[in-house]
């Protein structure tokens, strides 16, 4: 990447990074801290923890749309007004319910499509999937960070001061957008990266698309189900709210460790294999997890299996999103993803909620592990296209019509899909690497 593309990913990853840390760091804490306000409610908790995910999945593909259309940076300032908006409510909040509202309010500045177009946009085709894989690896290190954070800034300022300070952090990354981010240096084809309505009820039905997006709902419901329950039980082990990141942390380097090996056995497996050995993963934990009373050591070794099998899936289905969506349409396969990912957050802290208040949070546990059994089955058939990769070829139909300049993409070894989009003057490609030619396909659409 050039100077411009560096300085493009970190000032976006940074933005990624400081607004994710503020939906997350509450995740950690919510659940011993909610119990100091006069209204509190087990499902008071469960919308605090997961209802940013309602907002997040409502207006994510919008948002991402509004943003061909006003632009990237008006719409992604836009999102962190919201944001810093729904932090200072949560943060001067007086009762559960605020909160909650506050929560929802952060979730309405949902954008990150608008962040991926615009990182679209101030790079080069060759180096675009570098930029989306540090933004990307960024979103994971702000959940880490968050989780470690999290009881260290509630142990110092309470709870309300993880919301002030992601909503001077917001603040912060409002002029970052403005002043440091470089303004766009071309437009990347839209497909890429937003969503299309007209391809969104094509791709909600596709059998292997629907398997990834109810997985990850499922997956991110599992995660907030355990963040609704697992702060209590450490808690009740006798270890201390503002002392839970010392568990957290070798916690999550150990099922880095445990990823790796994963993935490396994931390699010798059959297809869909690797991703049922992960889900198996978290319902050993959440069996574990049902009896409640146990060890702090037990609920360790419990979180590590969890994230192990979390981290696991979390790495490797946006990769199969990529991979199994046809050519043209990864913007808007994307989005509908993105949008069952948020809504599993909110499904998750809603049923824990209702769950653990007319019930009890045993049965949150007993929840989690029947989802992960039934789930299994969904990923038997779940499979991508090998080592495929995708190219944008601008068109010049001085060298014959979009058909028959399809016809002749078509024909090109290693090519597995072509989508021509006549509006755009852009012809999509989704390719095995090792057998496509790219300088034939270039001559062939007339790119110069």
């Amino acid at each position: 990447m050039n100077k411009l593309e560096i300085k493009a990913a970190i000032s976006l990853a940074s933005i990624y990074v400081l607004r994710m840390l503020g939906l997350f760091m509450v995740m950690p804490v919510i659940a011993v801290l909610g119990q100091n306000f006069s209204d509190y409610s087990p499902m008071l908790v469960g919308l605090a923890i997961g209802g940013y995910g309602l907002t997040q999945a409502i207006l994510q593909i919008p948002m991402g749309m509004l943003s061909d259309r006003i632009g990237r940076k008006p719409v992604i300032m836009g999102g962190l007004v919201m944001f810093v908006l729904g932090s200072w409510i949560a943060g001067s909040a007086d009762s559960l319910m605020w909160v909650v509202i506050g929560r929802i309010v952060q979730g309405a500045g949902a954008i990150a499509g608008a962040v991926m177009a615009l990182a679209g946009d101030v790079s080069r085709d060759s180096q675009r999937s570098k930029m989306m894989a540090v933004i990307g690896i960024s979103i994971g290190f702000s959940f880490y960070l968050a989780v470690i954070l999290g009881p260290i800034i509630t142990g110092a300022f309470g709870l309300s001061g993880i919301f002030y300070l992601t909503a001077i952090l917001g603040m912060l990354a409002i002029p970052l957008v403005y002043f440091v981010v470089p303004d766009a240096i071309n437009m990347a084809p839209s497909r890429d990266t937003l969503p299309i309505l007209s391809d969104l009820k094509s791709l909600v039905s596709d059998n292997q698309l629907i398997r990834l997006n109810v997985s990850v709902l499922l997956l991110h419901m599992m995660i907030t189900l355990l963040f609704t329950q697992l702060p209590g039980l450490i808690s009740q082990a006798g270890w201390p709210l503002a002392r839970h990141w010392e568990l957290y942390l070798p916690i999550l380097i150990l099922s880095v460790a445990g990823l790796v090996i994963l993935m490396s056995l994931s390699k010798r497996l059959p297809p869909g294999r690797p991703l049922q050995l992960a889900v198996m993963l978290l319902a050993l934990s959440f069996a574990g997890f049902i009896w409640l009373a146990l060890p702090l050591s037990v609920l360790m070794g419990l979180g590590l299996l969890f994230f192990i099998g979390f981290n696991f899936l979390e790495a490797n289905f946006p990769a199969l999103v990529s991979s199994i969506s046809p050519a043209g349409k990864k913007g808007s396969a994307m989005g509908i993803y993105a949008s069952f990912q948020f809504f599993g957050a909110f499904l998750g802290g809603t049923l824990a909620g209702v769950i653990n208040q007319e019930l009890s949070g045993q049965l949150v546990f007993a929840l989690a592990l029947a989802v992960c059994l039934l789930w299994l089955p969904l990923l038997s058939g779940l499979h991508g296209s090998g080592r495929s990769k995708r190219y944008t070829l601008a068109l010049n139909l001085e060298h014959g019509t979009a058909q028959q300049i399809a016809q002749k993409l078509t024909a090109l070894s290693g090519v597995q899909d072509v989508t021509i989009i006549l509006e755009e003057q852009t012809a999509y490609l989704k390719v095995e690497d090792q057998k496509f030619n790219l300088q034939q396909a270039r001559q062939i659409a007339g790119e110069t």
